[in-house]
């Protein structure tokens, strides 16, 4: 157990945890203000939306395959893509940025891109590391074995559950497949026209 479980009290809020909490909150309305900025700075080719398209697919499996997995606040989850990295649907997410990114054909729009990583998803993965560690006893010795972001090439432990069709549907992962088509139908709009 971690000092925060033993002694029953919460420790004063930090900077970094400050900045989390506020992250967490802002991190939706920026995508739409970058999803305006992504469109205007775009500039695709038929090979770059081809391309893109390509690298897409593996960061939607990832995540697809990610949210069938995890129960949000009932178990650590370590089966699955959870037992090559603990933050599958960011690295799907990363995955995905890299595709719109080759898409789009803008070096402002990487650099836009990896920014929002650092200020904004940085802090958050920290922040929701804090409250693994806070809920779950076994989250450290699941974080000393695998990797944050980056896969661990063998799985770690045992596989906990199995994949559920019904948690992919709960958490709406569909959303992100959706979401592909119609920025891609853009960037071809803006190819076309």
């Amino acid at each position: 157990m971690n000092e925060l479980s033993q002694s029953g009290s919460q420790p004063p809020p930090t900077a970094s945890d400050a900045w989390s909490r506020v992250a967490r909150r802002i991190r939706v309305p920026l995508g739409f203000i970058f999803a305006v900025v992504f469109v205007l700075l775009a500039r695709p080719t038929g090979t770059s939306l081809v391309a893109g398209g390509l690298v897409l697919v593996p960061g939607l499996l990832l995540r697809g395959l990610a949210s069938g997995h995890v129960q949000k606040d009932k178990q650590l989850t370590t089966s699955g893509p959870y037992s090559y990295t603990r933050n599958p649907l960011y690295l799907g997410s990363l995955i995905l940025a890299a595709g719109f990114a080759i898409a789009a054909r803008s070096w402002w729009i990487v650099a836009i891109m990896l920014l929002m990583f650092a200020v904004i998803y940085v802090p958050v993965i920290a922040g929701e590391e804090r409250y693994l560690r806070q809920t779950f006893p076994d989250y450290e010795d699941y974080a000393r074995h695998v990797p944050r972001l980056l896969p661990r090439l063998t799985p770690y432990g045992h596989q906990q559950s199995a994949y559920s069709s019904a948690r992919y549907w709960k958490h709406r992962e569909y959303e992100a497949s959706m979401g592909c088509v119609v920025v891609l139908a853009v960037l071809v709009a803006k190819l076309v026209w």
